[in-house]
């Protein structure tokens, strides 16, 4: 038998005190409401605000399936960098060169049986990776039999100007069409006198080198069409197309669409030359390569504009701003705490010779020197920031395929 209900409490009286009107909580409500939000729109317009409480990241779990078109010439080489340490800082697979090489068949189309561990992979069961970023030449339906179907896929521009120049410094011993003429203005006089189709894939550095690493046709007349075409072939693929330019601006956009932390995209520039292997074209010298490189400043000039246009959606300039100086505060602070003297060194100054970049043609590449007085976690992230190209994907080579013989660095150490 369940127990009698109790009898409701009597209704209080006024008798004694008065019951406060409705007038002065519907006040209070309505300022509480204003005040939220003022506050509101003030993190809106600066959602920079938020970042302390999530860790400078935004909000849900990061993206670790990403693909990078490798691009020459372009500060490519500090991406890969960033990549390479997000991978191994979280234990990500890495699609690696197989065997002895360096590059995913580059200048070749890519083909799934450059990446390490493929050829070896069960019918139905091959090997999927988390990070593809080594320079190849971009053929999608090879790059997805190794990558997820959720993977996300960017790429990186320069102004194809500033491109030819580095790379005319860069390959010059191993370009067919750069061997013959002392300068590049020379070259750009009379392109056509030095630069024969019949030199092959190698020639590909020597005009509208980023088209090519797309894929595409580098030789290809610049009809209006054509170029739409593989424009729109390029924004439906690649979910980001960063520009050399701007690469802090770049760096912060990256970083809000895979939703990383900020120290994940914070890096020191490698693979960069010393101003003085830096040729300054004269201005006809400038109209000629953009003539020559026709396809190359459409594909640039399309997505200096589109990355302005997504800046503006996605974060829009206040946030932005905020965002690059925490970016450049941070960078500046990692230099100090890592890096000897703060600056990068020529290769005669860099003293050990682990970290000794590639030396190619005529550029002298820099490098640096880390601080002797570094404990070992410290001396650890910062040897991951200062760690040159191939000797990182050597690193990385041997620790996830630890049964393979070493890759061996193609230069002395």
């Amino acid at each position: 038998m369940l127990p009698p209900r109790r009898p409701p409490p009597p209704p209080q009286t006024l008798t004694g005190s008065r019951r406060p009107s409705g007038a002065p909580r519907c006040l209070q409500a309505l300022l509480l409401a204003l005040i939220l939000l003022l506050l509101a729109s003030i993190l809106y317009m600066n959602t920079g605000l938020f970042t302390p409480l999530l860790g400078g990241r935004a909000e849900g779990p990061p993206i670790i399936n990403v693909m990078f078109l490798k691009t020459h010439k372009t500060a490519s080489s500090t991406v890969l960098n960033i990549l390479f340490r997000f991978a191994e800082t979280h234990n990500l697979s890495v699609a690696l060169p197989a065997g002895k090489s360096f590059h995913l068949g580059y200048p070749w189309l890519f083909l799934a049986r450059y990446v390490e561990g493929w050829e070896g992979s069960k019918p139905g069961l091959q090997l999927r990776f988390n990070i593809m970023c080594n320079h190849l030449r971009f053929n999608l339906p090879e790059v997805q039999k190794i990558m997820p179907n959720d993977t996300f896929y960017f790429s990186i521009l320069r102004n194809p100007v500033f491109q030819l120049e580095s790379s005319f410094i860069y390959y010059r011993g191993y370009v067919p069409a750069f061997r013959n003429v002392r300068t590049l203005d020379a070259f750009l006089a009379s392109p056509r006198t030095y630069y024969n189709q019949k030199g092959g894939l190698h020639n590909a550095h020597a005009r509208n080198n980023m088209w090519f690493d797309l894929g595409f046709d580098n030789n290809a007349p610049a009809e209006e069409g054509y170029v739409r075409a593989r424009l729109a072939d390029v924004e439906k693929r690649f979910q980001l197309v960063l520009i050399a330019e701007h690469f802090d601006e770049s760096m912060v956009l990256l970083r809000h669409l895979l939703r990383w932390q900020l120290d994940d995209v914070v890096a020191f520039r490698l693979n960069s030359r010393s101003q003085l292997s830096v040729t300054r074209l004269t201005p006809e010298a400038q109209e000629r390569a953009k003539r020559w490189c026709a396809l190359d400043w459409r594909l640039y000039q399309h997505f200096n504009r589109t990355f302005w246009a997504r800046v503006q959606a996605e974060l829009g300039p206040r946030r932005l701003r905020s965002e690059v100086a925490r970016l450049r505060a941070r960078r500046q602070e990692l230099m100090t705490q890592c890096l000897q003297d703060g600056v990068a060194k020529n290769k005669t100054q860099i003293t050990d010779p682990r970290l000794h970049p590639y030396q190619s043609g005529d550029a002298s590449i820099l490098g640096y020197n880390l601080r002797p007085d570094l404990d070992n976690q410290t001396q650890q992230v910062c040897r991951r920031m200062v760690m040159p190209e191939l000797q990182y994907m050597a690193h990385l080579y041997a620790l996830q395929f630890p049964n393979k013989p070493l890759k061996k660095i193609p230069f002395p150490q």
